[in-house]
C-alpha cells in the first residue's frame, strides 16, 4: 500500500502547474533539499486551468513516485513536498488566501510557453481571470493589502527573459485595473523576478508499463537523469534555497543565463536538428536509432566536437563535457524519441540552431565546416524528396526553389548565403 502520510514543514512555496515536468523537476529538488538540507519545505499546488490532475493528486494525498531511468540505471524518489492543491476555479477565496501565509516565500510556474501572456480583456473582478498573470496580480495585491513581503518568482516557461516577462506583464495588469502607484512600487521593488533556463525531459506517466513498486500509484512520473536550472538573479538565492549543498545541478548566475541557453541551443537543439533530416532520408526514426547507427554517429559526433563546439566562445571542456552528456540523454533506453516530430519546421529551427555554428565556424577559421554544410544539404533534400512538417508556403518554396535561390533567400536565413552555395551544391544528393 502506498505511504500517504504528510511530513509537516512550512508551506514555502506556491506552484502553479501540477504536471509531469514541474513534478518531475522543482519538486524532485525540493524533495532533495529536504532529504540532504535542513531547508524542511513543502508546496501548495495552484492548478492553474480548469480542469487538470489536481483531484488525482489529491486522491493519493498529494504524495507520487518519480522514476528516474537512463542509460546510467533506476532510481526512484518518493515525493512528499506537495502538502495540498487548490483550484482557484472552485474556490477562488482559498487561492487568493496563499497570499497570507508569511512562509510563503517563493512561486514557481510552467504554465506553457503561452502561459505568460496579457489579456486586456481580463478583469479584477474574475474570479479567477483567466490568464496566469492576471491571476498572480490579484495574489500579489492581496499579499500587498496585508503588509507582508514580497515573493521570489522563478518560473520555467520556455520563453526568453520569462521572469522579465512576467513582471512586465504583472504591471501591465497593475496599470489597467488601477491599483496604484504604491502597488506598482512594491512589485517592483519587494520581489525578485528570476529568469530562468531548464532543462530535463520529462516523460511522464509510464503507460503500457509493468512497474514494480509494491503499492499503486496513478502519479508516478518518469524523467531521465539529466537535471539543469540557471537561474539568473542579483539575489543570493543559495542563502534561502540550497541546492548546491543538496548536490543539485542549478546554476544561480547574476549575468550568464544567455550563454548557457546559447550552449543548449547550439548543442543540444543543434545536434538535433544538424542530424534529424538526414537521419530520416536514412529511413532512421528515433534518437536512439542515430545513436546506435554507426555511420549517422559518426556524423553526429563530427558535427558535435569538430564544428559546433568550436564555433563556440566559451570554455572547450565544459562544452565538451555538455556535449558528452548530450550523447549519453540521446541513448536513453526509456525513452522514444521521434525524428518526426522533432522535424517540425526544421527550416527556422535550422536558421536558430545549426546556422549561427556554420558562421561562426566560417568566421573563426576562414573555412568551411563540411559536416554542418553537408547538414544543409540535407535539409533543403529533405524538404524535396522527404516528408517535412512545416507551413504550407514553406514546404511549397523549399520543394520547387533551387539550391541557390534558396540560399539567397534572406526572408528564410535573415542574410543572403550565397557564399554557401558552392559548399552546398557539391552535397546534392550525395552522402558523405
Amino acid at each position: 500500500m502506498m505511504n500517504t502520510q504528510k511530513v509537516q514543514r512550512k508551506e514555502k512555496f506556491i506552484q502553479f502547474g501540477e504536471g509531469g515536468f514541474l513534478r518531475g523537476f522543482a519538486d524532485w529538488m525540493i524533495q532533495k533539499m529536504n532529504k540532504k538540507t535542513d531547508f524542511e519545505g513543502n508546496v501548495v499546488v495552484v492548478q492553474p486551468i480548469e480542469q487538470g490532475m489536481c483531484d488525482m493528486l489529491t486522491a493519493q494525498n498529494c504524495n507520487y513516485t518519480h522514476i528516474i531511468r537512463g542509460a546510467e540505471g533506476v532510481e526512484k524518489t518518493f515525493v512528499d513536498v506537495i502538502s495540498r492543491c487548490v483550484k482557484p476555479y472552485e474556490d477562488f477565496e482559498a487561492y487568493l488566501a496563499l497570499a497570507e501565509n508569511p512562509d510563503a516565500r517563493f512561486i514557481i510556474s510552467n504554465t506553457t510557453e503561452s502561459g505568460i501572456v496579457f489579456r486586456a480583456e481580463d478583469k479584477m473582478t474574475d474570479a479567477p481571470p483567466a490568464s496566469f498573470p492576471a491571476k498572480l496580480t490579484l495574489l500579489m495585491k492581496r499579499r500587498f493589502d496585508l503588509g507582508l513581503g514580497g515573493f521570489i518568482l522563478i518560473p520555467c516557461e520556455l520563453i526568453d527573459r520569462n521572469g522579465d516577462n512576467l513582471k512586465k506583464t504583472v504591471l501591465q495588469y497593475a496599470d489597467l485595473w488601477n491599483l496604484g502607484a504604491d502597488f506598482a512600487a512594491w512589485v517592483e521593488k519587494e520581489n525578485v523576478f528570476c529568469n530562468t533556463l531548464v532543462d530535463r525531459i520529462n516523460t511522464g506517466y509510464p503507460k503500457g508499463e509493468a512497474l514494480d513498486l509494491g503499492y499503486e500509484d496513478n502519479m508516478v512520473n518518469t524523467s531521465e537523469f539529466f537535471h539543469l536550472w540557471v537561474i539568473e538573479t542579483d539575489y543570493d538565492l543559495e542563502k534561502e534555497l540550497p541546492f548546491t549543498a543538496a548536490g543539485l545541478n542549478v546554476i544561480v548566475t547574476k549575468d550568464a543565463l544567455e550563454r548557457y541557453r546559447t550552449r543548449k541551443v547550439r548543442i543540444l537543439n543543434g545536434a538535433h536538428t544538424s542530424m534529424v533530416p538526414y537521419a530520416m532520408l536514412s529511413g532512421l526514426e528515433t534518437v536512439k536509432d542515430c545513436i546506435e547507427d554507426k555511420k549517422m554517429n559518426e556524423f553526429l559526433t563530427a558535427c558535435l566536437f569538430e564544428e559546433i563546439i568550436p564555433s563556440l566562445d566559451m570554455a572547450k571542456e565544459e562544452l565538451t563535457a555538455y556535449a558528452k552528456d548530450v550523447l549519453v540523454r540521446f541513448s536513453n533506453p526509456y525513452i522514444k524519441h521521434y525524428l518526426s516530430s522533432i522535424c517540425l519546421n526544421s527550416v527556422s529551427k535550422f536558421k536558430v540552431r545549426v546556422l549561427p555554428s556554420i558562421l561562426g565556424y566560417i568566421k573563426k577559421y576562414n573555412k568551411m565546416p563540411e559536416h554542418l554544410l553537408f547538414s544543409f544539404a540535407k535539409l533543403i533534400e529533405f524538404y524535396k524528396k522527404g516528408t517535412p512538417n512545416d507551413a504550407p508556403e514553406v514546404m511549397e518554396y523549399m520543394k520547387n526553389a533551387t539550391v541557390a535561390e534558396i540560399l539567397s533567400n534572406k526572408e528564410l536565413w535573415g542574410e543572403d548565403l550565397s557564399a554557401l552555395i558552392p559548399e552546398v551544391e557539391k552535397y546534392e544528393n550525395s552522402s558523405l
